[in-house]
């Protein structure tokens, strides 16, 4: 909404004017509640009140967490037109008004995580959360939170304040890639999350390392070249499996302290290339794994070709077109042909020990 859109700002003027006692109230922080032309409106009427509104508050209008239950039952497909969808929303009106106790539950609290991305680093783990942010039953932490792998001394109540205020049938989703590779992780998670499910996201490791160095630079610009830091001894060919670009593909050895702690069915893996050829598929396979009907579909996104990256056709909350930050689709150091063979042999037995973990052969 900006200043020259006389529409709305005529449906704005055209409200009754409010006179008679002092008012006081909350206004959320939707960008529709904190356009200037709102926040002008509110300034002209000094009897109204603004409090400040926290920035992790929940939602001023609860009705829209009743909207989510009859958007999870839609069906697309069968149900596109105007008249369909009114007999839909009438239908499972009705069922909600013979089921009070869901009206009843509609206050929102800090809820621990029913889900968790734990990895992988430079694997598409920030597109994952962007996408099924998209979802009306997801509830997502915006920063990672490192709680199990920095701050596990604070506590479970300094962990839940953290995270965002969700409603009965909503899912909490907390993501920190660091999770996957931080011994002793999988044992905290397992005595306070013993039913979470997990998302790991994967890519090739080659390709994942010269991602993990990119990200590097842009904070360390001094630093080695690639393959000086990628080699032990690099005229021998000995690969520095200690440098955490290259460790943190060795998904195998990983995957195995979270196996020793969880069940091979609680652990969906998310391919990181088919998250950019073909999202929608990928998050087909998330929301089944997570018990969600398919909403996310090939409609909310299309090909950004500049950055070679999928974007969001609208994105949660604002309804705009979105793409993430610059550091997505940045170019990658170049490294010689002969690097990437030794790197890719040495990759080799690990990733189809992996394959066999998993079930499922990525051909890298």
């Amino acid at each position: 909404m900006g200043d020259n859109n006389t529409d709305h700002h005529d449906a704005y003027t055209r409200q009754p004017q409010i006179v008679g006692m002092h008012k006081t109230g909350f206004n959320d922080r939707s960008p529709i509640h904190t356009a200037r032309i709102v926040r002008n409106w509110f300034d002209e009427r000094h009897q109204i009140e603004l409090l400040e509104w926290p920035s992790k508050g929940c939602d001023l209008n609860p009705i829209e967490s009743v909207w989510a239950f009859p958007v999870n039952k839609w069906e697309p497909e069968e149900e596109r037109t105007k008249q369909q969808l009114l007999q839909h929303t009438q239908r499972e009106w009705d069922i909600l008004r013979d089921k009070p106790h869901i009206l009843e539950n509609l206050s929102a609290s800090n809820s621990l995580p029913d889900v968790l991305i734990i990895g992988a680093n430079k694997s598409g783990t920030r597109a994952l959360l962007a996408f099924l942010r998209v979802h009306p039953s997801i509830r997502a932490s915006g920063p990672e939170l490192h709680y199990f792998d920095r701050f596990y001394a604070r506590g479970l109540d300094w962990y839940r304040s953290k995270l965002p205020l969700s409603m009965e049938g909503q899912l909490t989703v907390e993501k920190t890639p660091a999770y996957f590779t931080t011994p002793g992780v999988p044992a905290r998670v397992k005595q306070d999350l013993p039913d979470a499910k997990l998302l790991l996201a994967v890519r090739d490791p080659v390709t994942r390392a010269k991602s993990n160095y990119t990200q590097s630079l842009s904070k360390h610009r001094s630093r080695r070249p690639f393959e000086e830091l990628a080699f032990v001894r690099a005229s021998l060919g000995l690969v520095n499996s200690d440098w955490g670009p290259i460790s943190g593909g060795l998904y195998a050895r990983h995957l195995q302290r979270w196996l020793d702690y969880f069940p091979r069915a609680s652990i969906h893996v998310v391919s990181g290339e088919n998250l950019v050829r073909d999202p929608a598929a990928e998050l087909c396979m998330v929301q089944e794994f997570l018990g969600l009907r398919k909403v996310i579909m090939e409609k909310h996104f299309f090909f950004n070709v500049t950055k070679g990256f999928p974007c969001l056709v609208m994105r949660e909350k604002t309804g705009r077109p979105h793409c993430l930050g610059s550091s997505k689709g940045r170019s990658h150091p170049t490294v010689s042909q002969a690097t990437i063979n030794t790197l890719r042999d040495f990759y080799r037995p690990f990733n189809f020990k992996f394959y066999k973990m998993v079930g499922q052969n990525f051909r890298w």
